[in-house]
């Protein structure tokens, strides 16, 4: 029975990859962590023993903090944190409880180095349609909630990216891109490590949408639909992110929750 400072991996897991997340922050040692270079999703590292240092950044926010096995380093900080009006918890049983369950890892190695802000830069093609909503949608829920992303014209790409230091996604040519038949999202999945069930589940809905191949997923015609509807509403590609950004919460959330649920009207019997 968790205390009323600690939160479950079960009930953290629920939280993973919504919008409203509270922010994770990994505390293990360098020891510890070498043994395993994975991250809980979205997670920030932090050396435990500096928090007094960074522990005014998240006033006001919601985080869970992850050692080892959440003891001693975890509970520590978030009491510091919440000195600073943070409402901080700690992850019961720590990042070894998180890795025991089928929960995603993030591998971070493949994240990009962030900037001095430490956020990481991204930068692809303007005008985006379904990979480059897909992919945003993935980095800020799975990776780095506070990414930032460059939609500029297709032949500048690399440029921008070689200029400003931004990781270039979508194009022809790079890590982040189209293998075989398999769409960028696909890419990143794999990269990053994550995957299972449901994201599993939306990348097939993805690929789908993104390569023409509608007959992969019933739900594909629809999502194509509305990312295209999308692309035609806002003439901002950063408006159009964060407004489709809650199209792929949506879907997220249909393949983590509701694929057995089904919705008819008149009920059977009923007249129409």
């Amino acid at each position: 029975m968790p205390s009323h400072t600690e939160i479950t991996v079960s009930q953290l897991s629920r939280l993973v990859g919504l919008p409203g997340a509270p922010v994770l922050i990994d505390v293990r040692t360098a020891e510890d962590y070498a043994a395993d270079p994975r991250l809980c999703p979205a997670a920030e590292r932090r050396a435990a023993e500096t928090v007094a240092d960074w522990a005014a950044a998240y006033a006001g926010r919601d985080v869970v903090v992850v050692c080892q096995r959440g003891l001693k380093l975890s509970q520590g900080a978030a009491a510091w944190l919440r000195t600073e009006g943070v409402r901080a918890e700690t992850l019961e049983g720590g990042f070894e409880a998180w890795r025991s369950t089928a929960a995603p890892l993030v591998n971070a190695g493949a994240v990009p180095p962030r900037d001095a802000a430490g956020h990481t830069l991204w930068v692809t093609r303007a005008r985006p349609k379904v990979d480059r909503i897909a992919c945003p949608w993935l980095i800020r829920r799975f990776v780095d909630p506070g990414a930032r992303f460059l939609f500029v014209a297709a032949a500048e790409v690399p440029a921008v990216a070689e200029r400003f230091g931004a990781t270039p996604f979508d194009i022809d040519g790079v890590a982040f891109s189209h293998v075989g038949e398999s769409c960028t999202f696909d890419t990143m999945l794999a990269v990053f490590g994550l995957g299972g069930a449901v994201l599993d589940r939306l990348a097939v809905i993805v690929r789908a949408a993104d390569t023409g191949r509608l007959d992969l997923a019933p739900q594909a015609a629809g999502f194509l639909a509305a990312s295209l509807g999308l692309s035609r509403m806002f003439r901002d590609d950063l408006e159009q992110l964060e407004a489709g950004l809650l199209l792929y919460d949506a879907f997220y959330r249909w393949c983590r929750d509701a694929v057995e649920e089904t919705h008819t009207w008149p009920a059977a019997g009923r007249p129409a």
